[in-house]
């Protein structure tokens, strides 16, 4: 049975999808105006490894993932006043806020592809739906429940508050449990003369002479509200109603508050019914961001470190739990995940390549991780219970040859778990490696062996430093040298 805990209730509810042939999900994707840091790695790999689980229990095509693509309406600190991040790279790098959303959304999927993040099955843009935008925008005017003041739209909280509405629906402020005065003005909310009520977020925005995103609308040249585009776009592809929505905890206040509101507002109907947050990165306690200053470029340290060796980091901690920036522990990561993957490059060398007579049991960490994960996704669990399959299959091969049903078994189990934690265990080993490669690789070896064996130890070390330096390990055993790649 999968359990998630829904932020919402703030209890962990059994899943039961609204579709039991399509589980539904949305994530609240990127704002594309520079390039990722590792607070987005802990975003999108987490739901990543939460889509991947889904696929598995429900099957791939039984799964529908959607995440947005920001690339207009949100303002600096999330407020309705103040600069649009992309306006402002735009005339830092002299170019227009089109060319900055398209260049560092490239850059964006580059990354997540070396972190091994499965595309979604939708990426819309908040720029592709701007007419279904001022449509909703219309519709809640229509029902008395925003306002237009200066070309600007509002929406009207306290009358939503009063709306005959349905008992399932959620009340402004239940997500985060913020009663009326943590909503006021010396929040995250700043002072605005045009709205009613401070608490009231704008729908749709007039926009002055120049800025350089804007659109026509019933109420003048304006652009989005950054959280319309969510509801929008989620509808589209979802439906009114939904399964899961997925995003970062600081998103939590007001962004998904607005979201829920509005959508029911429109469409007198529930909006998700499980809500999902990923916790924070820290550094030095603190949140990394780039509004903060203090977010390091994840490009940086996916040259220095493998970007997977980043995902194992990342799915060492629970997707609730804040996550400490810490190199020393990406290292950690690295040389764990090496032992991994040493370790199952042995495994694979004895693997039959074709069919086997027999058939062993499913090793028992699979039945363990599946347990962790069906428990809210908890990743350090099946962590835990994958490196103790891995130490299983090191007692095996120190045994001696396993039956070949055993080895069979213990690779299947393999692909199994790492189909849901993304590590690409069955690649990266020698066995992939690329022929050329290892044919060289092993010619090295045999000259290394002849040096040592005519006591030239210094070329015999030369030859295993050079090849180090290079991201080929040496180890020697009794049963020869074996290499693995450690990038």
């Amino acid at each position: 049975m999968l359990r998630i805990y829904s932020t919402l209730t703030r209890t962990k509810e059994e899943f039961k999808p609204l579709d039991a042939d399509l589980v539904r999900m949305y994530v609240c994707g990127p704002t594309v105006y520079s390039h990722s840091h590792i607070g987005h790695a802990k975003s999108y790999v987490s739901f990543d490894t939460i889509r991947r689980h889904l696929m598995y229990r429900y099957g791939r095509e039984h799964v529908r993932y959607v995440m947005n693509i920001t690339d207009v309406g949100h303002l600096a600190g999330n407020s309705d006043d103040g600069d649009d991040p992309m306006e402002v790279q735009a005339k830092r790098e002299n170019r227009s806020p089109f060319e900055i959303a398209a260049a560092y959304e490239q850059s964006f999927w580059e990354d997540m592809t070396r972190l091994n993040v499965l595309q979604p099955d939708h990426t819309p843009h908040a720029t592709d739906f701007i007419r279904q935008q001022i449509e909703m925008v219309e519709l809640l005017i229509a029902k008395g429940l925003a306002y237009e003041v200066n070309g600007s739209v509002y929406f009207d909280v306290a009358a939503y508050g009063v709306r005959p509405g349905n008992e399932d629906f959620v009340p402004y402020g239940g997500l985060s449990n913020r009663q009326a005065d943590d909503q006021l003005s010396g929040g995250r909310i700043a002072e605005n003369p045009e709205k009613r009520a401070p608490q009231d977020f704008a729908l749709w925005k007039r926009a002055d002479a120049e800025h350089f995103m804007q659109w026509y609308s019933p109420w003048g040249w304006g652009f989005p509200g950054w959280h319309l585009e969510c509801s929008v776009m989620s509808q589209f592809y979802l439906g009114a109603t939904f399964d899961i929505h997925g995003g970062g905890l600081d998103n939590q206040f007001p962004h998904h508050e607005c979201e829920i509101a509005q959508s029911q507002a429109a469409n007198d109907r529930p909006f998700a019914r499980y809500w999902m947050h990923n916790n924070l990165v820290t550094t030095s306690g603190k949140k990394m961001g780039k509004s903060l200053g203090n977010a390091r470029n994840l490009k940086e340290f996916i040259e220095e470190f493998d970007p997977l060796a980043v995902r194992y980091f990342i799915l060492q901690s629970h997707y609730r739990s804040p996550l400490e920036f810490d190199l020393e522990a990406i290292a950690a990561a690295q040389t764990g995940l090496n032992r991994l993957r040493n370790t199952i490059g042995r495994l694979l060398e004895i693997a039959p390549q074709n069919g086997h007579e027999g058939a062993a049991e499913v090793p028992a960490f699979v039945a363990s991780v599946l347990e962790a994960m069906d428990d809210d996704f908890n990743t350090p669990l099946a962590m835990g219970a994958l490196a103790e399959g891995v130490s299983e299959i090191n007692r095996l091969l120190a045994e001696g040859t396993p039956q070949p049903s055993v080895v069979r078994a213990y690779v299947d189990a393999i692909a199994l778990v790492d189909s849901i934690l993304g590590l690409d265990l069955l690649q990266g080993t020698r066995t992939d490696s690329g022929a050329l490669t290892g044919e060289l690789v092993d010619v090295l070896i045999e000259l290394r062996k002849e040096a040592r064996a005519r006591k030239d130890f210094a070329t015999g070390d030369a030859i295993r430093d050079r090849l180090k330096e290079i991201g080929v390990v040496l180890e020697d055993t009794k049963e020869g040298t074996r290499w693995t790649l450690a990038r």
